[in-house]
C-alpha cells in the first residue's frame, strides 16, 4: 500500500492515502485504494481497504478512522476516547463539519478528498493532530484558521510550536474556477491576486498562507506538491474523472504508549 507521510515521530499516526494498494476494481483498473462509501463500489471492499489503510498507518489491528460528515464550512469536532462515529454504508455520520482534533491516545481521526486539500495540524508540544477538510469553500471560509485556534484553546497548542501538512489535491496547474469563486477570493484576501494565475486558484498557497498568519514558522509548513487531477494513477480525482472516482483519506492520531 502506498501512502505518503510528512514526518516520523514516535508518537504519532499520522497518512494521506493513495490510491494505489487496495482490492477495488470498478474504476477501470484492479487495486484501487477506495476509501468512501462511493455508489460505484461494494460496502465490503471499502471495508477491506479501510481496515488495511488504518493499519498502514498505526501498525495495529482493530484501529478504525474517525471520519465526519462534511460539508464545506469550519465545523470542528473534538474526539475522546469511547467516540466511536463510524459512517455507515448508507453514508451516515455521527458527527458534522470540515475538522476533527484530538490528544487521545489510541484514536485515529481523518478526512475524505477526492481533490479538495486536506491538512494535517500537529502540535509536538501537547501532543494533539487535527485533520482538516479544505476545499475551495472551506478555504474561503477559513478551515485552516479555525483549526489553529481550536488547538489552541482545547490543547493549549501554540502555532509557532507547531507544524503543518498540505496534502495532495487539485494543484493550481489544474484548478480553474469561473469569476464567481474569483470574487470571493478577492472578497476575503487583500493579497487574492497572487493565488491566481490566469483562471486557476492555487489551494495549497491559500491554506498556506493561513498558516503564516495564524502564527505558523514558514519552516514548519510542509506542502507535498501533489496534484490529485494531473496524476490519476496515483490519486482519485473528483474533476478529471467527472465525478466517478473513490475518496482517499488522510487521517492522523497519537500513539499508544
Amino acid at each position: 500500500m502506498s501512502i505518503l507521510q510528512a514526518w516520523d515521530f514516535d508518537w504519532l499516526w499520522h497518512g494521506f492515502s493513495t490510491r494505489l494498494g487496495g482490492v477495488s476494481n470498478v474504476y477501470g483498473r484492479s487495486g484501487d485504494l477506495n476509501l468512501g462509501w462511493t455508489n460505484e463500489d461494494t460496502d465490503a471492499s471499502v471495508v477491506e481497504n479501510r481496515r488495511s489503510f488504518a493499519f498502514t498507518v498505526t501498525q495495529e489491528p482493530g484501529v478504525l478512522p474517525v471520519l465526519t460528515r462534511q460539508t464545506h464550512g469550519v465545523a470542528i469536532n473534538r474526539v475522546d476516547a469511547g467516540m466511536t462515529p463510524l459512517e455507515t454504508p448508507e453514508g451516515r455520520a455521527v458527527l458534522e463539519g470540515d475538522g476533527l482534533i484530538t490528544n487521545e491516545p489510541g484514536v485515529l481521526i481523518g478526512v475524505q478528498t477526492a481533490d479538495c486539500i486536506p491538512v494535517i495540524l500537529v502540535d509536538p508540544v501537547h501532543r494533539a493532530a487535527g485533520v482538516f477538510h479544505a476545499g475551495w469553500r472551506g478555504t474561503v471560509a477559513g478551515i485552516v484558521e479555525a483549526g489553529v485556534q481550536r488547538m489552541h484553546t482545547e490543547f493549549g497548542s501554540q502555532p509557532a510550536e507547531m507544524l503543518a501538512a498540505i496534502g495532495p489535491g487539485i494543484g493550481p496547474c489544474c484548478f480553474e474556477v469561473g469569476d464567481e469563486v474569483r470574487d470571493t477570493f478577492r472578497d476575503r484576501w487583500p493579497y487574492a491576486e497572487q493565488l491566481f494565475c490566469g483562471r486557476n486558484v492555487d489551494l495549497w498557497q491559500a491554506n498556506q498562507r493561513q498558516l503564516l498568519d495564524s502564527g505558523f514558522n514558514a519552516e514548519n509548513v510542509t506542502v507535498l506538491g501533489e496534484c490529485t487531477a494531473h496524476q490519476t494513477d496515483r490519486f482519485f480525482s473528483h474533476r478529471a474523472e467527472k465525478g466517478v472516482t473513490g475518496r482517499m483519506i488522510s487521517a492522523a492520531g497519537i500513539r499508544r504508549s
